[in-house]
């Protein structure tokens, strides 16, 4: 029993003991993290605190020679004052106090303090650059303008030895151009001058505008040239070259109004004018590319005179084709108007074809109306002939819609006639086949005539009749004489192939008659058979009688009836 609770009382002290461990262990990392931290905060105060703002503020002493470098030396020398009397010494202070609440493991008001004291260094070494640079622009003025001015000088070099090469190029306003390199040689000098007598604070502005002044000369040598060669004498000449065209095309009577040439020319040599007036002040904002502008626009009006050219052709072309098609389809349709009354006695003519015949003369007028106002235009030169050409064009598609409606009217009417002839000439042929019929009856002499056949043949003969009659009418209802046509044509065709098939069968039962004679005597019940036949083909009733003789006599020679209609077939 003593045994367990010695045992259980170690490892309870040993719990305790490594607990304390681990406590102490974190409470040393923290301690050991956050000094760190002072640390690098202390080393950035110092580097504050040695800042080279010192320096650099001793040396503008050497150039206080007037009284704005003055106060801008005292300004900064109170600034500096700032920051090392007050803005440093209260960051020592910020840091001892941090220190203090990490000597007394106070962790929260530790962080809390490095933060504000990150703050303060970032403020204060911020405020200390921001003076250096102050400071800087004046000490490293000489150097660094030097420097730039020694750029700009070799740039003024290279634009006037270019300048003086092509010194003609610039007409009228090489003086100014001249007078312009004399102004900034002339800042060149004052730029000198200020650096002698160490008036620092007015050098900026004077390299600034040698610069601008170097940059606006780099362009007038690089487009001033063909500013004046455009001004001078490319668009002079275009313009002069337009104007002799435009004058030669409004002779020859081509409609030019619409390109408004003479005020564009007007408008033009006021914009020239203008950009020369301030070339001669080195003005030369956009005045290239205006130029160019106007280039670009003289040269497309010789390609508009062309366009003019062709389309006045093409116009004059459809114009003649109008013509022509408009006075034959005038001329066509007057004649059918005409016609009219006599076509109405020959045919039964609907009210909707007449009525299309009105509405394509009205039309037709309406045309022709259209037409003479397009004339019109055409010869006071209103319209450019591009227009006029669409406007033609426009007409002569109107113009085939009613030709299109004239053909359809005149193919009626056509095949009204040619159906009328038709019926005429089919009116022979259908007479022919009848008479072919009642000639094949008469060439065979039928003991006996069916009454279905003369039943047939009357309907024949009626139905010619009735198609003679309908030829006869007048007007003409062109759908009833078809009918009439299909009527008596198939009926005929109907008789003359009844009349070939009776005749056939009739010729046929007659020579198997004939030839079942010469079995009569020698074969039982034949004769019987065969007289029957004999009695039905007086009758009339040829088919039964074929039938009776073929089937008898295929009982005494079989396949009788092929040989037969062999034998027919010879003769």
């Amino acid at each position: 029993m003593n045994h367990a609770i010695l045992i259980v009382a170690f490892i309870c002290l040993l719990l305790i003991v490594v607990t304390v461990t681990v406590l102490y262990m974190i409470q040393n990392h923290k301690n050991k993290k956050y000094k760190e931290k002072l640390d690098k905060l202390e080393i950035e105060k110092n580097k504050l605190d040695s800042s080279p703002v010192i320096p650099e503020l001793s040396k503008v002493e050497s150039y206080l020679n007037n009284e704005k470098l003055e106060a801008m030396y005292n300004n900064w020398k109170e600034r500096l004052d700032s920051i090392r009397s007050n803005q440093i010494p209260k960051i020592t202070d910020m840091l001892l106090d941090a220190d203090y609440s990490l000597s007394k493991m106070d962790y929260k008001k530790t962080i809390y303090k490095i933060a504000k004291l990150e703050m303060e260094i970032y403020k204060v070494r911020t405020n200390s650059e921001f003076l250096l640079n102050e400071i800087k622009e004046i000490t490293d003025s000489e150097e660094r303008n030097r420097a730039v001015v020694t750029k700009q000088k070799i740039k003024y070099r290279e634009l006037y030895q270019k300048f003086q090469s092509t010194k003609s190029e610039f007409a009228q306003t090489a003086e100014i151009v001249e007078l312009q390199f004399e102004n900034i040689a002339n800042r060149f000098e004052e730029f000198e001058n200020l650096m002698e007598k160490n008036e620092y604070t007015e050098v900026k502005p004077v390299v600034e505008n040698i610069d601008s002044m170097i940059k606006h000369m780099g362009v007038l040598i690089e487009e001033l040239p063909g500013i004046m060669l455009l001004a001078n004498d490319i668009l002079p000449k275009k313009i002069e070259e337009a104007m002799k065209k435009y004058n030669e095309m409004n002779e020859k009577g081509f409609p030019l109004d619409y390109l408004n040439i003479e005020y564009n020319v007007k408008e033009a040599e006021n914009k020239i004018e203008d950009i020369k007036n301030r070339a001669m002040s080195l003005n030369i904002e956009d005045s290239l590319f205006d130029l160019k502008v106007l280039l670009d626009y003289f040269e497309s009006i010789f390609t508009d005179f062309e366009k003019e050219k062709v389309n006045r052709v093409d116009y004059e072309e459809a114009n003649k084709i109008f013509k022509k098609k408009y006075n034959k389809t005038s001329v066509l349709i007057n004649d059918i108007l005409k016609s009219v009354d006599q076509l109405r006695e020959l045919y039964n003519l609907s009210d909707t074809d007449l009525q299309r015949l009105y509405n394509i003369k009205t039309d037709l007028d309406k045309l022709d109306a259209d037409y003479k106002v397009l004339i019109e235009h055409t010869s006071n030169n209103t319209f450019a002939y591009s227009r006029l050409t669409n406007e033609i064009e426009n007409l002569s598609l109107k113009l085939s819609r009613l030709n299109s409606q004239v053909d359809s009217i005149l193919d009626s009417v056509g095949s009204m006639k040619e159906d009328e002839a038709r019926a005429r000439q089919q009116l022979d042929e259908i007479k022919g086949i009848l008479k072919q019929a009642k000639d094949k009856i008469k060439e065979y002499n039928l003991p006996v005539i069916p009454k279905n056949y003369y039943v047939e043949l009357n309907d024949a003969q009626s139905a010619i009749k009735e198609m003679v009659k309908e030829l006869d009418k007048k007007p003409i209802t062109i759908e009833v004489l078809n009918i009439r046509v299909d009527t008596a044509r198939d009926l005929v065709l109907k008789l003359f192939q009844t009349t070939k098939e009776m005749v056939r069968t009739a010729m046929f039962a007659e020579m198997a008659i004939v030839y079942g004679n010469r079995y009569r005597s020698n074969v039982t019940d034949l004769d019987k058979y065969l007289r029957y036949a004999e009695n039905l083909f007086y009758k009339g009733e040829y088919k039964k009688s074929l039938e009776v003789s073929i089937n008898s006599l295929n009982k005494v020679e079989n396949g009788i009836y092929d040989k037969l209609l062999n034998l027919y077939s010879n003769n």
